[in-house]
Order: structure tokens, then C-alpha cells, then sequence
């Protein structure tokens, strides 16, 4: 019996991936979302290839897993997907405490982040323009 299939809350030409508690506070991740949002997926995965920030193979594993869910969950052409989403959200902050002089402590904040990508299957002549 169990319960009933989940309604589909995604339009039908997208496919959507999440990458839950990587430790990089979300502002650094958010610079390399803006990397890949919009772009086509093959130039988003050259992109990521190539950058040197440390996160950029996390996302590079989220968008080919997003990749992934659209060709073999959603049916969708690889070659016609575009990233249309690239969202960071916070997750979880670590609270750690340094010594200091005098008696005193520092803090020692360690976050955590959130990503989203959602890619998007669209025609060949939405695509050159």
C-alpha cells in the first residue's frame, strides 16, 4: 500500500539537484553560483573545472548530479540544459572558542551552506540568444 507519489513540484522541463551542509560559509559560496548561473551546462562544467576555489568541485558533483536527474529521472536532452537556478542557503553555524591574552576568548565561527541548482532543458534557438 504505502502513501501516495509526491506531486511534482518542478515544471516539467526541470530537474533539480541539492547539496545539504558543505562547510563554506554561503557568501563564499554564492561566488561561485554567480560563476554558473545561466550559462549553458557544458560551459558551467568547463568553468568549475578550471576555478580555483576550493568548493568548486562540490559544485561541480551537485551540477552533474542535477545533470544526472534530468537525463535519467526527466527524460531531458543534456545537450540543450542550462542552469537556471543557483541558490545558496545557510545552514548550521559551529561555534568554536580561541584563547586569547588576558584572559579573554575569541570566537571561532564555522558555517555551513546550503546549494541548489535547478537546470533547465530549453530549445536550440532560446539557447544562441
Amino acid at each position: 500500500m504505502g502513501k501516495p507519489k509526491r506531486e511534482r513540484t518542478l515544471p516539467e522541463n526541470e530537474a533539480k539537484a541539492i547539496s545539504k551542509m558543505l562547510r563554506i560559509s554561503p557568501q563564499k559560496l554564492n561566488l561561485v553560483a554567480q560563476l554558473i548561473r545561466g550559462k549553458k551546462v557544458a560551459s558551467a562544467l568547463a568553468d568549475l573545472e578550471f576555478s580555483r576555489k576550493r568548493i568548486s568541485t562540490e559544485v561541480r558533483k551537485c551540477l552533474e548530479s542535477a545533470i544526472a536527474n534530468a537525463e535519467n529521472n526527466h527524460d531531458l536532452d543534456v545537450d540543450d540544459l542550462v542552469v537556471a537556478e543557483a541558490h545558496v542557503g545557510k545552514a548550521l553555524v559551529i561555534k568554536r572558542f580561541s584563547p586569547r591574552g588576558r584572559g579573554r576568548v575569541g570566537q571561532i565561527l564555522k558555517p555551513f551552506s546550503h546549494l541548489t541548482i535547478i537546470v533547465r532543458q530549453v530549445e536550440a534557438a532560446e539557447a544562441k540568444a
